[in-house]
């Protein structure tokens, strides 16, 4: 960003964006570093993390505009449940086809996402059933840092507290350092959940 170029604002999502927001979540989608490598469908984690929110929850979907696109976002549901519902019901019969459910035990990575794809059940802990409302949050590595993450957050956690939601949470790959450390600054504590070994759940109020 030049030292002229209009600081980045942060506005609802609009249908326009849709691209960015699918570039933004490959690019973020390996513990937040570029999982283009990683996958070889670039639609497969957008169409899981990102997609359904902006269709499903619109007055929840946030982005980070830079003047000319989108570098950043924030998604969530007020209502994990009914969104799972929703993701089932809505969303699923429209990417099903595009990532095919494992025909047995997945044996790669990319199989094993497909499979949670066309499990949205496994968005339900539990643990985490007085955290109803849940977010995902990604931003291009040049936009990190610099504050915007936090905008972003208070920005979602407006809204759900204005749509009646009042406990949040997120899960994140474990170990992630950077990324705990902000979410421990955005005040979030750890929520114990069985067999997550490889995952952190992290909740905190809208408030």
């Amino acid at each position: 960003m030049s030292a002229s170029a209009p600081a980045p604002t942060v506005r609802l999502y609009r249908p326009e964006d849709r691209d960015a927001v699918y570039d933004i979540c490959i690019r973020t989608g390996n513990a937040g570093g570029d999982a283009r490598g990683v996958y070889r469908d670039h639609d497969l984690l957008p169409d899981m993390f990102a997609g359904p929110y902006t269709v499903l929850e619109p007055d929840l979907a946030f982005v980070l505009d830079d003047g000319g696109r989108a570098v950043g976002y924030v998604l969530g549901t007020s209502d994990t449940p009914r969104f799972v519902r929703d993701f089932r019901e809505k969303w699923l019969p429209t990417v099903a086809a595009r990532h095919p459910k494992p025909a047995g035990e997945p044996t790669t990575l990319e199989e094993s996402m497909a499979a949670l794809l066309h499990m949205p059940e496994h968005m339900l802990a539990p643990e985490a059933t007085d955290y109803p409302a849940h977010l995902h949050i990604d931003l291009l590595p040049e936009y990190q840092g610099r504050g915007f993450g936090r905008i972003l957050l208070t920005t979602l956690f407006a809204a759900l507290h204005k749509a009646g939601a009042e406990r949040i949470h997120l899960v994140m790959p474990t170990p992630n350092t950077g990324a705990r450390a902000f979410y421990d600054r955005m005040g979030f504590h750890e929520i114990p959940v069985a067999d997550t070994s490889v995952v952190t759940y992290l909740g905190r109020s809208t408030q």
